[in-house]
């Protein structure tokens, strides 16, 4: 095939305009399937030198979804702010409202749902000079149901000088309201009797006595949060016996912290200084896992695989994703370009080498990105392209282009000029190149047998080393068609030239459209039936300007009139459906009562494993062919779904088809850096045992049989 080069050319347009489309596009507000986060202002008096104003950031929470407190508890993550201001313009810090408990299982965390407005106090220089204060503010947030999502945003707002900005002021108002209030005359004192905090709080409003008050120490890893505390009032004094965590963090000298009374909006703040020295710690036992669905990366173990072994499995690895299903298109569109250079050897040898180039090229430009974003504190892994809606997109118009060429209905010399056209048959190896570079883009997200290992090693050694396996995957992927290319009797095997290859051309074409069915589905999984559906209509419309622009049953005025239709019409659709299409993930439904697969999170590998109960979790992504094999096949068993039901396996499903921080840390805990990965996490045991890629019903059962009885 000779398309690609030409395709790529007439396909440079739509690509520019959908990688245009960013995740987060710098506005006030910011919006995703579990919160609406806005950034507000509060200045009466517009922006006055010398006189402070207010800005905050206002989250809106979808019902059952929360964000945390400066303490998050046992898990989880503060909101953090980074602001962008003139010069002299300072913000202060965030002035937290009264917090909430958060209960999860075994844990207890502390934070907000509902409405919740974060503000912060700006002080304006009294030199201040200009029509307006022009604010940036990227913010941070870990919002958290069954799961946990770690978010983002990026927020700009103009405040204009001499008009006022109080539209929120009711909204500051209430958050004012629930600010915890310094608790005039109050004094705190604590003891230690043991593994317990004895704390004491005199002083107290009137109105307080003798009510049920909730204590929220503001630093964190100090206490037991979900311990009861006992309390108690004598003599106008309050008294509790809070447990300490038993792998305490910090022993601080004065801990502040915040009393809440039931019924009342703001919490009382008091100061509680530590008497006596602080008992030692437990440490941490190796064998629990980290119950905290933060998005922290975890350090990988050692890993075990030389880098001689690795660079021979990702060899063996590469081979085999010529196996993989989501291979296939491609290599199809290769089988046919060795048929058609079979009785000329030199031709067929250049375009073997070439397309190993290709393959090889593209592998260490995907790697070198990964390894970069990585270094820059990304939570990325093998096939993380995918996880972007743009890119899910660009490749189904790829696709369909492919499969609308291959069925007939346009030709590109009849789109492209003479000169053009000309060129390409003067370079013929760029088009086996860029069958490469496809090749690579489709299969990127399969993960073959022997693959797992070396790609995990490879994020984890320098950078010389990780690009020498990468590199050996893409020559693994290319070694069947550069041996057919370099050995004559393998060549000789390959069908002539001849009337059969227009038909097989036009077969072709379906596997291409399949892989857009493919690719559809992945978009919907990101973006909702809203996204599939613009995507869908953008297609249409690319159909379209294919057609009007090179079919060859058209004359010169046809095409032109019907070209201007089309083009206009892609525009329109382009503008349409591009807020559709960089959409943010969907939020996972909760599963129904009786379901057999939940969501993971690590809070739920550390309750279970507390309980003494085997977890099998599933690291899958919609965009991972293997994984829907393995999901619709192996998983899908009803003898096996028995099995996991008789010894009481939690069965947990880790979704990694949008970019989850808290997914790609536990990947690179377990040494892996790309799906599908199976663990099964025995009671007890130091760590998971992982299985292979291609999972088979015999090696699960094999798996579940070591496990002890229930």
């Amino acid at each position: 095939m000779k398309a690609f080069r030409s395709l790529t050319l007439l396909f440079l347009a739509w690509l520019s305009a959908l990688a245009a489309l960013p995740a987060h596009a710098a506005a006030a507000v910011v919006t995703t399937p579990q919160v609406r986060a806005e950034l507000v202002a509060h200045a009466p008096d517009g922006v006055v030198p010398g006189k402070p104003l207010w800005l905050g950031l206002k989250i809106e929470h979808q019902p059952h979804w929360h964000t945390y407190w400066k303490n998050p508890g046992d898990s989880g993550l503060p909101t953090t702010m980074a602001w962008q201001l003139p010069a002299g313009v300072q913000a202060g810090e965030i002035e937290w409202p009264t917090p909430s408990k958060l209960p999860l299982g075994p844990l207890m965390n502390y934070g907000y749902d509902g409405t919740l407005l974060l503000p912060v106090p700006v002080t304006v220089p009294a030199d201040f000079k200009g029509e307006s204060l022009d604010v940036q503010l990227h913010a941070e947030w870990l919002v958290c149901k069954d799961v946990c999502i770690p978010e983002s945003g990026d927020f700009t707002l103009r405040l204009p000088a001499q008009a006022a900005t109080a539209t929120h002021a009711a909204l500051f108002a209430t958050a004012r309201a629930a600010l915890p209030q310094p608790a005039a005359g109050s004094q705190g004192s604590a003891t230690l009797d043991g593994q317990t905090l004895v704390v004491k709080v005199s002083g107290l409003p009137a109105a307080w006595h003798g009510r049920k008050l909730s204590f929220f120490p503001e630093t964190t890893g100090v206490i037991n949060n979900a311990a009861q505390p006992e309390t108690a009032w004598a003599d106008g004094s309050w008294s509790a016996r809070v447990p300490l965590d038993p792998q305490r963090s910090a022993s601080p000298a004065s801990m502040p912290a915040v009393l809440v009374a039931q019924g009342e909006p703001a919490g009382l703040q008091v100061q509680v200084t530590v008497n006596g020295p602080w008992p030692a710690s437990a440490p941490l036992p190796a064998a629990f896992p980290a119950a905290e669905p933060a998005a922290a990366p975890a350090s990988p173990p050692p890993p075990a695989t030389t880098l001689g072994l690795a660079l021979l499995l990702a060899l063996v690895g590469g081979a085999l994703l010529n196996l993989m299903p989501c291979v296939f298109p491609v290599l199809s569109l290769k089988v046919m370009g060795f048929a058609k250079h079979a009785d000329d050897r030199r031709g067929l040898l250049a375009g073997g080498l070439a397309y190993t180039a290709g393959v090889v090229l593209s592998f260490l430009a995907l790697a070198g990105l990964l390894l970069a974003l990585r270094a820059g504190g990304e939570q990325l892994g093998w096939g993380f392209q995918l996880q972007s809606p743009a890119v899910v997109a660009v490749l189904a118009a790829l696709f369909t282009l492919i499969g609308l060429n291959l069925a007939g209905v346009f030709e590109f010399g009849s789109v492209l000029p003479g000169s053009w056209a000309a060129a390409r048959a003067r370079h013929p190896m760029v088009d086996s190149a860029l069958t490469g570079v496809l090749a690579v883009a489709v299969a990127s997200p399969c993960t073959a047998p022997f693959m797992g290992a070396s790609l995990g090693l490879a994020v984890t050694l320098p950078t010389i080393e990780a690009l020498a396996i990468f590199a050996a995957l893409g020559l693994g992927m290319a070694l069947p068609y550069l041996a057919v290319s370099a050995w004559p009797p393998l060549a000789h095997a390959l069908p002539r030239p001849g009337p059969w290859m227009a038909h097989f051309k036009s077969v072709m074409a379906f596997p291409m459209f399949a892989t857009v069915v493919w690719l559809v589905w992945v978009l919907g999984q990101q973006a909702g039936i809203d996204g599939a559906a613009a995507l869908l209509l953008l297609l249409l419309a690319l159909a379209f300007l294919a057609w009007a622009l090179g079919s060859p049953g058209l004359g010169p005025v046809a095409r032109r009139g019907f070209g201007i239709a089309a083009l206009l019409l892609m525009a329109a659709t382009l503008f349409w459906a591009g807020p559709a299409l960089r959409q943010d993930a969907v939020a996972a439904a909760s599963p129904a009562v009786g379901e057999a697969w939940q969501p993971w999170s690590a809070a739920r590998v550390a309750q279970a494993q507390a309980e003494g109960r085997p977890v099998f979790v599933d690291f899958t992504a919609a965009w991972c062919v293997t994984c829907q094999f393995n999901k619709r096949t192996t998983l899908a068993r009803a003898e096996l779904m028995d099995d996991f039901a008789q010894r009481r396996v939690l069965l947990l499903r880790a979704d990694w088809t949008r970019r989850d921080a808290a997914i790609s840390a536990e990947l690179a805990r377990l040494g892996r850096s790309g799906v599908p990965v199976y663990a099964l996490y025995a009671p007890g045991a130091a760590g998971p045992r992982l299985l292979s890629e291609i999972l088979s019903i015999d090696e699960v059962r094999t798996a579940l049989s070591t496990l002890p009885p229930h």
